[in-house]
């Protein structure tokens, strides 16, 4: 019974998966709508059952269940539908409305949840490539343009590098500790690690921080975020990285757990990097998909400062601070996806000036979304910071936190200058009508990020909950 019930969400993906892609062969009439709807049903079911499941392990203990694995799933399955639902309207435009490419995002989605609940590296591995797979035929979808081509050929070239490191890992370590299996691994590495076991932690760190883009592990993402299609990128930055946060999470305080002394270090630089580069690299930017891919990059940093204090305290301001995250970033692409003209996307800051007179709640949306994300209070951003940078400081890590608060003051322009090119310069923005799914998501997005100071607690507590397990 255990089996069955902790198994079902996979199965609900995977057989589900494999149904679509039959009936999108087997059918003439309107595949793409028919799976889409199919795919992003999928994922509510799946969702449902994740909420169900018990607690325990399955297949000898290579895939575990907790409130920490039903805390990322649930990010993972918002992200991936809020995605599914942009890409209704956008790729039937740009014709590449294909059935494959919803199957494509649930199979990705498999491998994240098979990711997430991991209790082994060998089972960690299966489902980051499942994943990766799945993402880069996504990025590269539209085989016509020669932007999302390179995208796709890029994240494909990057992300088998990123792999290959991760699988280095895995082997190191397993050669030096004689297992796999985290469980097995934490009482062996509590005795003590040699210099080969902990030059293996490094390498699995480092294939983890390509899949967050953490500088300076970071050079595919604004390359794939410009080129690959909005919907494609707004995939990107949401499940994935939701995913590989908790991954992250998981690996670091479950069988390296013992060897904080060895990786904290690596994370804190890792951090500032993110941080720092984030936010000083993206004050150039006239393209805003690509102002996203440098915004994602300093988020993972502040996202990665609650991993360095390596407490309790911050693993929950870490997992609140991802699904902060996740519904600020499908709010910022819808806003993205939103700006097409004569049938035209168009992609430069510039192309906002005079929303505001002419379109004002898509750009109140868009507002409160960038201020979110610049952390400024009192919207659901500035909580987010706030509880990193508490945890950072509980932990003593006082040098960590002012940099993270100087680096959030300085990424603050950017954001802040997407609101002045709506609100104060002058332009005729003419955009299209905006599609219904993509206002959807552009309200829940930016409702959600007013209204969390009204009701934090729920979030709060799970992530609470999810963080006592990561802890034992």
């Amino acid at each position: 019974m255990i089996y069955n019930a902790s198994f079902a969400p996979a199965l609900i993906l995977g057989v589900g998966g494999m149904a679509l892609l039959l009936i999108g062969v087997l059918t003439k009439r309107d595949r793409f709508t028919f799976c889409s709807f199919g795919a992003v049903a999928l994922l509510v079911l799946a969702a449902i059952s994740s909420a169900t499941v018990p607690d325990g392990a399955i297949f000898g203990g290579l895939i575990k269940t907790s409130r920490f694995t039903r805390f990322a799933d649930m990010l993972v399955y918002l992200g991936a539908a809020m995605a599914l639902i942009l890409s209704l309207d956008y790729n039937r435009r740009e014709k590449i409305a294909r059935f494959e490419y919803p199957v494509l995002v649930l199979f990705a989605v498999l491998g994240m949840i098979v990711m997430v609940s991991a209790a082994d590296l060998m089972t960690l591995y299966i489902g980051f490539e499942l994943q990766s797979l799945a993402l880069y035929i996504a990025a590269a979808i539209a085989r016509d343009s020669l932007r999302s081509t390179e995208a796709g050929l890029k994240y494909f070239v990057l992300g088998g590098l990123a792999s290959g490191l991760l699988l280095y890992g895995i082997s190191l370590v397993y050669g030096f500790a004689g297992t796999t299996n985290f469980a097995s691994l934490a009482n062996i590495l509590g005795n003590g690690a040699g210099y080969g076991t902990v030059v293996g932690v490094v390498f699995v760190l480092i294939g983890l921080a390509f899949k967050i883009s953490a500088a300076p592990f970071h050079m595919w993402a604004p390359d794939v975020y410009e080129g690959a299609p909005t919907p494609v990128t707004a995939l990107f930055g949401t499940a994935p990285k939701a995913a590989a946060m908790a991954l992250f999470l998981s690996v670091m305080a479950g069988p390296f757990g013992h060897l904080v002394g060895q990786w904290q270090a690596l994370i804190e630089i890792l951090s500032i990097i993110s941080m720092a580069l984030g936010a000083l690299a993206a004050i150039g930017q006239t393209n805003i998909k690509r102002l996203m891919a440098y915004s994602s990059i300093g988020h993972m940093g502040y996202a990665l400062m609650g991993l360095a204090a390596g407490t309790v305290e911050g693993f929950q301001a870490t997992l609140i601070y991802m699904a902060l995250y996740v519904v600020m970033s499908f709010g910022a692409f819808a806003c993205i996806i939103a700006m097409r003209r004569k049938g035209q996307a168009v992609e430069k800051i510039s192309d906002l000036a005079g929303l505001a007179g002419e379109r004002p709640w898509f750009a109140l949306a868009f507002a409160i979304i960038m201020w979110a994300m610049a952390g400024i209070p009192p919207l659901s951003g500035f909580f987010g910071k706030l509880y990193i940078f508490a945890a950072a400081m509980n932990a003593g890590l006082l040098q960590l936190a002012i940099i993270g608060v100087v680096t959030s003051i300085i990424g603050a322009f950017y954001y802040l200058r997407v609101i002045k090119v709506m609100y104060f310069d002058r332009g005729t923005p003419d955009f299209d009508m905006t599609p219904a799914s993509v206002k959807f998501v552009m309200s829940a997005g930016a409702v959600v990020t007013v209204l969390y100071i009204l009701l934090p607690g729920p979030l709060v507590a799970a992530a609470a909950a999810a963080a006592r397990v990561l802890a034992g």
